[in-house]
């Protein structure tokens, strides 16, 4: 009863995905990577471009930090809203990173960008990252953003000096798995200087979103 219910449940987000597919006006623009490989730089340069990208705001359950502000950084939703939307499949792919802490992609946010003619940018988890792209397939591409090597990855987050040495080795050992993931996205950018690396991946943009 249980994998009847889950490929029902499975064949229903393909329909909403495929009807929603032949509606879009855009494409979707992936980005994943390690903290520290500086993807984040990365993201924010080519947005100021005119190539028609717009960022895709993700939803997330935990509280907001700092200056955060709904809408801005994230839109934040208590637990039961985010459940509540995904019984609803408002999402096109989510994930509890911890035990009660959500992030997904919303729907409706897409729909937003799509509307508008715009290139929805995402800044995504490895694993969210993956699934959007099994999802749209050919109307989105996956970009990861990768250190140089390990040692390198390790002294940006030194350099930073937010994180205790303890955190910075956790992060380093999950940034060796996430980097497992590399080979199943379409392009891999290697940021060791970062104007080459913008230059890239402007250019590997640039001819996805010129593509029928």
């Amino acid at each position: 009863m249980c994998s009847r219910l889950l490929l029902t449940l499975k064949l229903i987000s393909q329909l909403l995905t495929r009807n929603f597919l032949q509606n879009m006006n855009g494409k979707l623009i992936i980005f994943s990577a390690p903290s520290g490989s500086g993807k984040t730089t990365l993201v924010n340069r080519l947005l100021n471009k005119k190539i028609g990208l717009e960022f895709s705001i993700s939803a997330t359950s935990r509280k907001p930090r700092g200056t955060e502000q709904n809408g801005h950084e994230y839109y934040f939703l208590s637990v039961e809203e985010f459940k509540e939307k995904i019984e609803k499949k408002e999402f096109v792919e989510y994930e509890e990173v911890y035990p009660g802490c959500y992030y997904g992609t919303l729907r409706s946010e897409i729909e937003r960008i799509s509307a508008k003619g715009n290139n929805a940018v995402f800044d995504i988890d490895v694993k969210g990252g993956i699934n959007l792209k099994n999802q749209f397939g050919e109307q989105a591409l996956s970009i990861f953003v990768a250190p140089p090597s390990v040692e390198t990855l390790r002294q940006r987050l030194i350099n930073r000096g937010t994180d205790s040495e303890e955190m910075i080795e956790k992060r380093v050992g999950k940034a060796q798995y996430e980097m497992s993931f590399a080979p199943q996205f379409d392009i891999v950018i290697v940021n060791d200087i970062l104007e080459i690396a913008e230059k890239e991946t402007e250019k590997a943009i640039r001819n996805f979103i010129s593509k029928k």
